[in-house]
């Protein structure tokens, strides 16, 4: 009578690949770190010669407090835009926030992040913005789900892009609102 021994599961372990997986970690660490090194070695720069930087334009320019003047006013509304803008992208991000609750897609809080941070991305960002929302609501709640959430991130693109932005960004920027609609028709 032979005794069969159970088959042994050889498993292979190949340091080879844990090797290279450690060595592809740490050369996109050492990526990421070289990046933000440069990003605040040019923040620092840029920030001692603000100091310097009224000096130099008062001798390079025949007119500097013109030019100062106008570099001051354009600081001041590119400042306006960019807290209208933020403003406006929070609250698409908190009604897409809700939508997503009251429909019931998981994680809504990351995708009213998402929507409020592509907000700032011109024509496509809530495009991308809607696609991952839309395909998780088909994967776990179906079609009619699908088409709710695709059905609330164009309403609220719609009434907040075409009808608050120009109004806001009008007010605040100190334009007509008529001239701000037409240049987001035309240049959109």
């Amino acid at each position: 009578m032979s005794t069969k021994q159970p088959a042994k599961e050889t498993a292979t372990f190949n340091p080879g690949w844990v090797m290279n997986l450690v060595g592809g970690i740490f050369s996109a660490l050492s990526t990421v770190l070289t990046n933000t090194f440069l990003i605040l070695l040019t923040v620092v720069f840029i920030l001692l010669e603000a100091a310097d930087f009224p000096k130099k334009l008062r001798i390079f320019l025949k007119n500097p407090e013109r030019a100062l003047s106008a570099i001051e006013k354009f600081s001041r509304n590119a400042n306006r835009y960019l807290v209208i803008k933020t403003l406006i992208s929070a609250t698409i991000g908190v009604v897409i926030w809700l939508w997503l609750l009251i429909i019931g897609v998981d994680s809504p809080l990351l995708w009213g992040m998402l929507s409020f941070l592509l907000n700032y991305v011109p024509n496509i960002g809530s495009i991308i913005a809607a696609l991952p929302v839309a395909l998780l609501a088909l994967v776990q709640l179906g079609v009619g789900s699908a088409l709710l959430t695709i059905l609330g991130f164009v309403v609220v693109h719609i009434v907040v892009g075409n009808i608050i932005e120009p109004k806001l960004m009008g007010k605040g920027l100190s334009l007509s609102t008529l001239v701000v609609f037409l240049s987001m028709v035309f240049w959109g």
